[in-house]
């Protein structure tokens, strides 16, 4: 039992003490009786809280940057009204800055044998699971003069999954794949590239694609068309290491990661590839394997959902065995981690041949734009040497990845922006050239 402000208002008025009844309790010491009276008659009438039921309904998942309603079923079995002020706790990456006083708190009346929802709607701040902590009901009396009040635990989670913003680029790669696929007419050839069909020789025609045995059927020319080869197996690989938890803008590095694999994996799941996922740092923190076109996509988000930067050195012989275990076949290996020259030269370039000799690898980074800007300032003493130390650092990842493409490397190094629609451009370039 707890005394309201307008309690505590009309005690000091009355000139009455308030003292503490027993340990918890709060009350008015019986000096004045009628107003003594009004409050245990309050208090009687108020709706016990602990006699309440309480259940959850609403969305279990959302994309970081939207909404997700959690609607809250109260319902009342008691012979009294309530009357009440609820308070739905959540973590507070839940919410925006400054707006869960607002969107956690709801008044409510609920009659007698009767039941009332409320919905409180989140906004994260942060992938991962977020976790409803405890409900919290004070009931009040008519008159509002005590409350009673009481904690439920009415335990649901809501999953926040990546954003994936790199997906307004999907269209034109798509239309780019359709024209590698032969669906439009523009038809190449590659080497590896699977045979698809014959037509009339054109001029301007690669003499190459003659199919002889077909001319000697035939009085016009016949010439083979080609399409990139299908179902190529594609293992994404995360480091999740201590270099993937570097903030580039407001985001760690392992997001832009994360949003450049879903776009290739939107993609090449278009193309008929099968697609993979392995994060790693010292242990195996995702897997996903042996997913069809429709479900690997969902599948990937919901594994990245809850992946956070190690902060720990990559160990990347446990890294490369790991790879090797789980593409035993041919693949493309596609290694998102960073071109920084100490851990590259300490981690992945010794171990880099026993990738290369087996598989295709394609290595992402990613780039701080702030560097770029740095590299053209000027105008005073400490720009210039902004520019100087931005410039070395500029060649050192340039070294290195030139150290890479002697490993038969392709590399792609690119800003958070630009690195989902690079590394896309890098597999369809691959592809075309028949090298998956």
């Amino acid at each position: 039992m707890a005394l309201t402000g307008r309690a505590a208002l009309l005690a000091a008025l009355g000139s009455l003490p308030v003292g503490i009844l027993e340990p918890g309790w709060t009350g008015i010491l019986a000096v004045n009786a009628p107003l003594a009276l009004a409050c245990a008659c309050d208090f009687a009438l108020a709706a016990p809280v602990r006699r309440l039921r309480l259940t959850r309904s609403g969305d279990t998942s959302v994309r970081l940057g939207e909404t997700a309603d959690v609607t809250l079923t109260v319902t009342n079995p008691t012979g009294r009204p309530l009357r009440a002020l609820l308070r739905d706790a959540w973590p507070p990456s839940s919410w925006q800055p400054g707006t869960e006083v607002a969107a956690s708190r709801h008044r409510l009346t609920v009659p007698a044998g009767e039941r009332r929802r409320v919905t409180t709607r989140l906004r994260p701040t942060r992938r991962g699971d977020h976790h409803a902590d405890r409900v919290t009901i004070r009931s009040y009396g008519p008159l509002g003069l005590l409350t009673r009040q009481a904690t439920h635990k009415v335990p649901w989670t809501v999953r926040v999954l990546p954003p994936f913003t790199s997906r307004k680029h999907l269209p034109s790669k798509l239309a780019r794949l359709r024209e590698l696929d032969g669906r439009t007419s523009v038809l190449i050839r590659g080497q590896g590239t699977e045979f698809d069909s014959l037509r009339e020789y054109v001029p301007g025609d690669d003499t190459r694609s003659i199919d002889w045995r077909a001319t000697a059927r035939h009085s016009t020319v016949a010439v083979r068309t080609w399409r990139p080869e299908r179902d190529r197996h594609i293992l994404l690989v995360l480091d999740t290491g201590r270099t993937s938890a570097g903030r580039v803008g407001d985001a760690p590095r392992l997001d832009a990661s994360m949003d450049a694999a879903l776009l290739l994996a939107a993609l090449a799941s278009r193309a008929g590839d099968r697609v993979d996922l392995l994060a790693y740092d010292r242990h195996v923190r995702a897997l996903v394997q042996g997913r069809t076109a429709n479900d690997v996509l969902p599948a990937l988000v919901n594994a990245m959902a809850t992946l956070e930067p190690e902060l720990v050195e990559t160990d990347a012989r446990g890294l490369t065995a790991t790879a090797l275990r789980t593409a035993p076949r041919r693949s493309l290996i596609v290694l998102l981690t960073t071109l920084d020259a100490a851990p590259m030269e300490a981690g992945i370039l010794p171990v880099l041949p026993q990738l290369t000799q087996r598989h295709t690898v394609l290595l992402a980074s990613v780039a701080d734009p702030h560097i770029a800007g740095m590299a053209k300032a000027r105008g005073n003493v400490d720009a210039v040497y902004e520019a100087a130390a931005a410039a070395q650092a500029q060649a050192e990842r340039e070294h290195t990845a030139e150290q890479l493409r002697r490993h038969g490397v392709t590399v792609v190094d690119a800003t958070p922006d630009d690195l989902a629609p690079a590394l896309a451009d890098a597999y369809l370039a691959l592809k075309a050239a028949g090298r998956l």
